[in-house]
């Protein structure tokens, strides 16, 4: 795994790289010293020479994703200070060896300055996703530098990367253990409700971590509600309603395995069959005329743009969906609005839900404003990080 060779830097294009910015795209590229494939290390250079950093070469818009601005690199060291580091945040917010919480994502890409790279833990398991083909052929070193964190409470490591990496250039073995194993589902506890997890056949790795806290604050909104939970996945933010004395939840995805995964947790969770609904449905279909009077709603869609050519018709889509919604609400009612659309950023969701509110001819107010949460950080230096941004907002 040594560096393979060099790429110089543009003159002025080097700045970002300065200011420690993870991403070099192919078009600040001078020219490249060396025979360098796809996951490739690489030392990166300004113009006249000088060392910028290493990271992992890829043939697309980005080029090169930093891993270190050092002059030199240890490999092995890197990955072990690097995952070390993101394991000891995640114990100073209080997610190591918590009794009420055991799902949390140990590291988030750049955020944690492994651009590239993802595992999230459920209950004493970690699963590998690698957005990245460096970071596949680094698996070893990664997998090692868990193993030395966790120790004896590592109960596996699977690797679930085949729906992230480039596929026409990576010589996958596909998913599997590289630890241990586990007999799936795991039932995994968040703030003490408990969902089952199954990394093989779910989404992601299994569960979606980024809204723990937002499903929590829903949670003090909820108790005598009616809540409609609109693309629901695997029903999360229903069983937060559900366990906090919500009186009726209504849980609607377009998917039939969704509706399963959620018909899953709301049974461990022996509520009263009488106060909860699955509904398979278009959800912006079925919000245009709902068939209770709400309190509550939650819009929580995937992606609706994740390029930045698709951001007009996805600000135009969220538009008319919280309009929708917004019209449908009883008077009074609280509407928690998400987008994880990393190219519509904040202050544009807000502004969209904003002209959501004018096209209702409805009256709103902005009671919370919500974020990813803290075991998701954002690089200061990528700010492109911050993906997940929602609305608490109250229709008068």
């Amino acid at each position: 795994m040594e560096v393979k060779g060099s790429i110089s830097i543009k003159p002025g294009k080097d700045k970002s790289l300065v200011r420690r910015h993870p991403w070099v795209f192919s078009g600040a590229i001078k020219s490249i010293e060396g025979k360098v494939n796809e996951g490739d290390w690489v030392q990166v250079v300004a113009n006249k020479g000088r060392g910028l950093g290493f990271g992992h070469y890829s043939g697309g818009s980005i080029a090169v994703r930093m891993l270190s601005f050092e002059e030199k690199i240890d490999k092995e060291k890197l990955y072990n200070e690097r995952i070390r580091s993101a394991f000891e945040l995640r114990r100073s917010i209080g997610l190591v060896e918590n009794s009420d919480t055991n799902i949390y994502r140990l590291v988030h890409a750049e955020g944690d300055q492994l651009p590239g790279l993802i595992i999230d833990h459920y209950d004493g398991h970690l699963v590998i996703q690698c957005h990245s083909t460096g970071m596949y052929r680094d698996i070893d070193l990664i997998q090692n530098a868990i193993k030395n964190v966790y120790g004896k409470s590592l109960k596996s490591i699977y690797l679930k990367s085949e729906a992230t990496l480039p596929k026409d250039v990576v010589d996958y073995s596909g998913d599997q253990y590289l630890y241990g194993e586990a007999e799936l589902p795991v039932v995994a506890l968040e703030h003490g409700n408990k969902f089952s997890i199954d990394w093989i056949t779910g989404q992601k790795t299994g569960f979606f971590i980024d809204q723990r806290e937002n499903r929590a604050l829903l949670a003090k909104y909820a108790a005598g509600k009616k809540v409609l939970n609109t693309f629901c996945y695997s029903g999360g933010f229903s069983i937060y309603a559900l366990n906090n004395k919500a009186t009726l939840v209504h849980s609607l995805d377009a998917s039939q395995k969704a509706i399963d995964l959620t018909d899953i947790n709301v049974a461990l969770g022996k509520f009263d069959p009488k106060s909860h609904k699955s509904i398979v449905d278009d959800a912006m279909d079925y919000i245009k005329d709902v068939d209770e009077d709400f309190d509550i709603i939650i819009l929580d869609p995937p992606a609706f743009a994740k390029h930045r050519s698709a951001k007009h018709n996805a600000v135009q889509g969220y538009k008319r969906l919280n309009a929708h919604a917004i019209r449908q609400i009883k008077p009074g009612g609280i509407i928690f609005t998400f987008s994880c659309s990393q190219v519509v950023d904040k202050v544009l969701f807000t502004n969209t839900i904003i002209a959501a509110a004018f096209a209702a001819e409805r009256n709103v107010r902005i009671l919370e404003q919500l974020h990813q949460p803290a075991d998701h950080p954002i690089n200061a230096a990528h700010p492109e990080g911050e993906y997940l941004k929602g609305l608490v907002i109250q229709v008068e």
